[in-house]
């Protein structure tokens, strides 16, 4: 089996929309949760998100495309430009062909959906886009990184809720291990702050509605959490396989060493804790690593009430007396929930906590929830040594992906 490592990252996120920009952000515990002014929100009872910041598109997509594409697409090619930038490819000499593309969401152009429904409710045929299909299937933002880039080897567009980056990642990385590929661009795009989304997630009671303090609303394993902040964004890797990156002198970020997905087979919208335990149990089993060897957990803890219990219950049973020592947080704390992407950006957050040795916060965590005892980095990073980390994501419909990562040495 090959080794595979990652050679580069791309962010566009509420936190900035570039790695340095997220990790900075991260690092200082701030949240990208903003009220939404739009009149669209005003009756709805969630008014606040985690909205992109610092998006400049015009950098890979020219005017026609920025007009053409829906926001999802924008932001997946946007990050998957900067991971391809940092990886440093070279076009003249790697085989497109074994390079692939991998990019999911839990979505798809659902902006792109609703205007032109609306247009032909209130027009007709005539008055929607020619280009509406190609703006809002969920594939194509890989299509679109394969287009630009010549990237000629295998394409796959997981839409698996909030698992959807991890399983984009994990099923890239087996590609590579087994030989398949030299490398692919992996991860996940969302772009679903629209009024329709927001009523639906709020007639599920899924939502926080702290609209009054929007950087507190998101507070996973608290005791006051009252639901999920949506947000948008992309988080994409490029995964190489370890002798092809060392021949052409990449710059290594680390390594992945496992993956486990598991289906809850349970309920559309309750999670089931055996299944996301199963799923970190066989990333740590495919890293040929002892449970007691993993350092650091960066949690799904979305700030659900139901939830964020089942993780706790997973962990404590899969590390036992461990998990009174490994070190977990939730980032979402400060981004949000960005769904399909939240994957790609908390890979490449949970990589640059390797690299660095720092643990991420989860900010907003004040009284603890006593059903969520575990050894939450509270309010403040933490340095730390870190050689082995998890990445979790669990979705509705009990679909769960966990990425097992490796410090590089």
């Amino acid at each position: 089996m090959k080794r595979v490592v990652v050679t580069g990252c791309g962010a566009v996120s509420p936190l900035g929309s570039s790695v340095d920009t997220l990790w900075n952000h991260i690092k200082e515990g701030h949240s990208g949760i903003v009220n939404l002014e739009s009149e669209e929100f005003a009756h709805i009872p969630t008014q606040i998100g985690g909205r992109v910041k610092g998006f400049h598109p015009e950098k890979y997509l020219d005017k026609k495309e920025q007009k053409r594409f829906d926001l999802f697409i924008q932001y997946g090619v946007t990050a998957a430009m900067q991971a391809i930038e940092q990886a440093n490819v070279d076009e003249t000499t790697m085989n497109k062909e074994r390079i692939g593309v991998y990019i999911g969401t839990g979505s798809g152009g659902m902006d792109t959906t609703l205007e032109n429904h609306s247009a032909f409710l209130d027009r007709g045929p005539r008055r929607v886009s020619p280009f509406m299909v190609p703006m809002m299937i969920s594939n194509m933002a890989a299509g679109m990184v394969a287009i630009k880039t010549g990237f000629k080897g295998p394409s796959y567009s997981p839409m698996s809720a909030c698992a959807t980056g991890n399983q984009a990642i994990g099923e890239a990385y087996l590609n590579i291990k087994h030989g398949y590929s030299d490398a692919i661009v992996a991860g996940g795009a969302e772009a679903m702050m629209n009024p329709l989304a927001y009523a639906g997630f709020s007639r599920m009671r899924a939502m926080s509605t702290l609209n009054d303090a929007p950087e507190k609303a998101s507070r996973p394993f608290d005791k006051h959490r009252d639901g999920f902040v949506m947000a948008e964004g992309a988080g994409i890797l490029f995964l190489e396989e370890y002798e092809h990156a060392k021949k052409r002198g990449a710059h290594i970020l680390g390594e992945i060493v496992g993956y486990g997905a598991t289906t809850d087979a349970y309920h559309i919208t309750s999670p089931d804790s055996q299944g996301a335990e199963r799923a970190m149990g066989l990333a740590i089993d495919m890293a040929g690593i002892d449970a007691s060897e993993v350092d650091y957990i960066n949690a799904h803890g979305t700030s659900t009430p139901e939830g964020d219990i089942s993780e706790v219950r997973a962990i404590k049973r899969l590390f036992n007396d461990h998990a009174e020592n490994l070190l977990v947080s939730s980032t979402k704390s400060m981004t949000g929930h960005m769904f399909g992407a939240a994957g790609g950006i908390e890979a490449i957050i949970t990589l640059k906590s390797i690299a660095e040795g720092i643990a991420p916060p989860t900010i907003n965590y004040e009284p603890p929830d006593e059903d969520c005892r575990i050894n939450v980095v509270p309010n403040e990073a933490v340095e730390t040594d870190i050689h082995y980390a998890l990445s979790n994501g669990f979705g509705f419909g009990g679909h769960n992906a966990v990425v097992a990562f490796k410090k590089y040495e």
